[in-house]
């Protein structure tokens, strides 16, 4: 067989190969937009569940989504951006510093079950935290952080080694080129990457069953240490664990699209925060 053909059966496997992930995944999107949209309205989006979940809408889970995401972003966006300013701008090659990125990379690839048992050991236990949004929300901060990190380190390596050198040449400080010349550069990708994060984060339902998910709740929480709902374990028990199964179905699949569409709000946020900052830098 010659070299061309090849090249020919093996580009054919792969768009086979590509095509077949999508066809699954349109699929798949076809029947959660067609069962979910008939139940989607502004009553919808905008009451709290009634009798036992089986009326009523999802606008707590919808908030209580929210709160938790916001906590996740105060805490994996910052600690995690200066984490990368300082592996790729400060730290030398030693021992220590690939230590440091191998346990990140470990981190990366810990199931998210175990983030949530170690948030139960640190947060709601330890720290006395309790089961609530505060403790959901570090917990899917620490889960975050790793993918925060490695997408900012990146980002800061596609940085020119001339933006640091023309600065410091200049008599700038090393902070002051990284502030002036480098952080702007990097921008784009550490925010696409941090939102990327904060997206996977949203959808999430391992972690937060432990630490402060309920499983039904009328009211909105008054506090950061009050019990909430949220998007994924709303839908977990309404898809697997509720005592009508049925009956509640149709609102399982507008709790799916919802979640969709705004993990794919998300995900558009980072492209088109991106492509401005490239703009700008243009």
């Amino acid at each position: 067989m010659s070299r061309d053909m090849k090249e020919k059966i093996g580009f054919f496997v792969l768009k086979l190969s590509a095509f077949l992930v999508i066809l699954i995944l349109g699929i798949i999107l076809f029947d959660i937009v067609i069962k979910g949209a008939i139940v989607i309205d502004w009553q919808f989006l905008s009451t709290a569940p009634r009798k036992g979940m089986t009326e009523g809408g999802i606008f707590p889970a919808i908030i209580g989504t929210f709160y938790v995401t916001m906590i996740t972003a105060l805490l994996s966006t910052p600690i995690g951006i200066f984490t990368a300013i300082y592996l790729n701008e400060y730290a030398g090659k030693g021992l220590l510093t690939r230590f440091i990125r191998m346990a990140i990379r470990n981190l990366s690839g810990v199931p998210s079950i175990v983030f949530g048992l170690f948030g139960v050991a640190l947060f709601v236990q330890g720290m006395n935290l309790g089961t609530s949004i505060l403790s959901a929300g570090l917990t899917l901060g620490l889960m975050t952080l790793p993918v925060t990190i490695t997408a900012s380190e990146e980002a800061l390596k596609t940085v020119p080694d001339s933006y640091r050198q023309g600065s410091l040449a200049l008599g700038a400080t090393k902070w002051q080129s990284i502030r002036t010349n480098v952080l702007p550069v990097a921008v784009p990708g550490m925010m696409t990457g941090s939102i990327l994060g904060l997206a996977r984060a949203a959808g999430e339902t391992a972690p937060i069953l432990f630490t402060g998910a309920a499983f039904y709740l009328p009211f909105l929480p008054g506090t950061l240490f009050d019990q909430f709902m949220a998007l994924p374990y709303h839908l977990y028990i309404m898809a697997t664990q509720h005592h009508a199964i049925e009956r509640v179905r149709p609102i399982a699949y507008g709790t799916a699209l919802v979640l969709i569409v705004l993990v794919i709000i998300m995900n558009l946020s980072a492209i088109i925060i991106r492509a401005r900052f490239r703009n700008k830098l243009k």
